[in-house]
């Protein structure tokens, strides 16, 4: 699959819907409106978690309505996030991811931020989609990411579907077992993602998906989409509450949250054609 040049070279809006379906025990599901930040690594700032955008004309950060820094990803310090993620794709050997590196995230809103997930898009120098770095947070405060990639390096296609086993503790009603089959979708004008959770019997459990459209990142783009989805990290983090509460009242069992696991990193174990 071809990521389009536009794509690489220039920072984007997603705006997007969340779709999200519990299956078992009881169905419950919900759709709501959302948008990312789509920005290239290359372009950002290596140190300080401050942008690097004077030179640029997308705004990342806009009078402190909507803001985006590098303390939120990788190691949360601030520090590099190009270096972060080449360092994790060394460690799993995925040495074909030699391009540009696009992290798609929500930003701060009012200064406040809660990424459920966010997908850093590695390309190889021909704009080819080689892996994708998953980060996962819980309400907890812990994160977890899955590396996507396929075992003999090949690029990415839409119709692949790469399985990880589920290692992280995130919704206090669902087991932390089964493992999850990822399909990833990537064109110029077009983000989707489709998760699904499997459990230790191989019953699908949960499907969830994150689908929009992409456009360039201007002024306009985010105010529209600032008044289109107001307090969104607000929204996110108010919804996941909703929601558990809706599964309380469904009868649905409330799990003790598990220590974490020690490793917080893991890859695809295997992947197959859909």
């Amino acid at each position: 699959m071809g990521i389009a040049p536009k794509l690489l070279n220039a920072p984007k809006l997603l705006n997007a819907k969340v779709f999200h379906k519990r299956l078992s025990p009881k169905v419950n599901s919900f759709t709501y409106g959302i948008y990312y930040y789509c920005l290239p690594l290359s372009q950002l700032s290596p140190v300080n978690g401050k942008p690097r955008n004077s030179d640029l004309e997308f705004p990342i950060n806009k009078k402190g309505l909507v803001s985006f820094y590098q303390k939120d990803h990788g190691k949360k310090d601030g520090s590099c996030l190009t270096t972060w993620a080449r360092e994790l794709l060394e460690r799993f050997d995925v040495t074909q991811a030699d391009g540009e590196i696009i992290l798609v995230a929500m930003p701060r809103v009012l200064g406040y931020v809660f990424n459920p997930v966010s997908f850093w898009l590695c390309l190889d120098r021909n704009e080819k989609l080689r892996a994708v770095i998953c980060e996962v947070n819980n309400t907890f405060g812990e994160t977890h990411c899955y590396l996507c990639k396929h075992d003999d390096g090949r690029a990415i296609e839409a119709n692949d579907t790469l399985q990880t086993e589920k290692l992280f503790h995130v919704s206090p009603f669902i087991e932390r077992e089964g493992h999850y089959d990822f399909r990833f979708n990537v064109k110029e004008d077009h983000f989707a993602v489709c998760i699904d959770l499997f459990n230790s019997n191989g019953e699908k459990t949960l499907v969830t998906s994150l689908a929009g459209k992409l456009s360039p990142l201007t002024k306009a783009a985010v105010t529209a989409a600032f008044w289109k989805h107001p307090l969104v990290t607000f929204k996110a983090i108010y919804l996941i509450h909703w929601q558990a509460l809706r599964l309380i009242l469904k009868g649905i069992k409330h799990l003790t949250k598990p220590e974490q696991k020690s490793e917080k990193f893991s890859a695809t174990r295997n992947l197959t054609k859909s």
